[in-house]
């Protein structure tokens, strides 16, 4: 059986992670596997959109923590290493993805998996879904970029309570939090995936990865950078196809036929 589920439809590229038995617990296979995906929808003009979603009741429960090899002697700088170019890749990958990233949250969503979805560009979720920041449970620090995600979401107070408690957020809760752009129930979900995902395949794809761009790096910069940013991505927008499409379809008072280019 295939750990990873991929196939693309109307421009839309759809990543479901396949372990339904172990609650989609991640191992380094599926990992690798959903990277690569990113990368490739980065560069293939053909995909304006990205779904990353999972089969089965769980969405992610976490990394698969069975699937490593407790042979050898650990060396400082090992643990360091293996979060860098494990989960901390896999976050960066889908916040460097070039086309738009949502999550389709079917279930829990614990650990990395949860910040595998909150690192999507929209999160639709199950009206039985959770979210849990386990790391505490385990006696752990919370990895894959969850201490930089979840502040700049809701706050650090918020992010702080999620983390020192491990307790479960309901789909409903997370919504009202900020976590989740919306929330359906369990049996509408692809639909409601499918339907954003088709109108953002259909949108001006350039356009919408420059926004993603400037809107992450925001948090992150001094208003002159982030002015100095809008203004150089707007300039690199114009000269796209679909801006000109965009302005063109605007003054001719039709509708834009935009071609992702």
């Amino acid at each position: 059986m295939d750990e990873i589920l991929h196939r693309t439809d109307a421009g839309v590229s759809w990543i479901a992670l396949n372990r339904p038995d172990a609650m989609n617990a991640l191992t380094w296979e599926q990992r690798e596997r959903v990277i690569a995906l990113l990368d490739a929808a980065s560069g293939d003009p053909g995909i304006r959109a990205v779904v990353v979603t999972a089969t089965g009741k769980g969405f992610c429960a976490g990394a698969d923590l069975r699937s490593g090899s407790a042979t050898g002697e650990r060396v400082a700088g090992d643990v360091a290493r293996m979060i860098r170019l494990g989960a901390q890749r896999l976050i960066t990958a889908v916040l460097d993805c070039e086309k738009p990233v949502i999550a389709a949250v079917n279930g829990t969503a614990a650990g990395i998996g949860a910040h595998l979805a909150l690192a999507c560009d929209l999160v639709i979720a199950a009206d039985t879904a959770r979210f849990i920041e386990v790391f505490v449970r385990r006696g752990l620090v919370p990895d894959g970029a969850g201490a930089y995600l979840l502040p700049r979401l809701i706050g650090p107070q918020k992010a702080k309570e999620l983390m020192f408690f491990g307790d479960a957020v309901p789909a409903a809760e997370a919504a009202r939090l900020g976590l989740v752009n919306k929330v359906v129930p369990a049996d509408a979900l692809e639909a409601a995936a499918r339907e954003w995902a088709e109108r953002l395949a259909q949108g001006p794809t350039r356009a919408l990865a420059l926004t993603k761009q400037l809107v992450n790096a925001s948090l992150d910069a001094d208003r002159t950078t982030a002015l100095a940013a809008e203004a150089t991505a707007q300039e690199v927008n114009m000269t796209t196809a679909d801006a000109n499409e965009g302005v063109a379809s605007f003054v001719e008072r039709r509708t834009p036929k935009y071609l992702g280019r």
